[in-house]
């Protein structure tokens, strides 16, 4: 487990785009946190990363949101799947040769692959957040020591 504490929103996007920057085809991050902790900022980051020059915003509405960066992101917010057991065929999204990030991802953890970079989200205080890194493989802690 890895922790980092950001100041700001700027700095948040930017460890973000860090981790984006290293994540390769088939990866799975996942971002979870109360409402407010700053997940969308987080994917933000990631999607800049991954050299998406798209505006990235919350998928609330759509459950999934596709761009077009080194290699496609498909940015998942499963909010609404909360109480469901619907597979909205989420396994294609993880072997579709780009990144997936998924907001609320503690909704869906039985469809979860065993390989990802688990992502929490603190709020402390209006500006600050606890970020906590958890690889669940090799690729993702060597990829988290990078960063530390």
């Amino acid at each position: 487990m890895y922790k980092f504490k950001t100041i700001n929103e700027t700095e948040t996007q930017r460890l973000a785009k860090q981790i984006g920057e290293k994540l390769l085809p088939n990866d799975v991050v996942t971002l979870d946190g109360d409402l407010g902790a700053g997940k969308t900022t987080f994917a933000k980051g990631l999607a800049e990363g991954l050299a998406v020059k798209r505006t990235v915003n919350s998928p609330t509405f759509t459950i999934v949101k596709e761009y077009k960066g080194r290699m496609p992101l498909y940015h998942m917010d499963v909010y609404r799947l909360e109480d469901s057991e619907e597979d909205i065929g989420f396994d294609d999204y993880f072997n579709a040769e780009g990144v997936t990030v998924i907001e609320w991802s503690q909704f869906i953890s039985e469809f979860l692959p065993e390989e990802r970079l688990q992502i929490n989200i603190e709020k402390i205080d209006e500006d600050q957040r606890e970020v906590t890194l958890t690889p669940h493989t090799n690729h993702f802690n060597e990829l988290c020591k990078e960063i530390k």
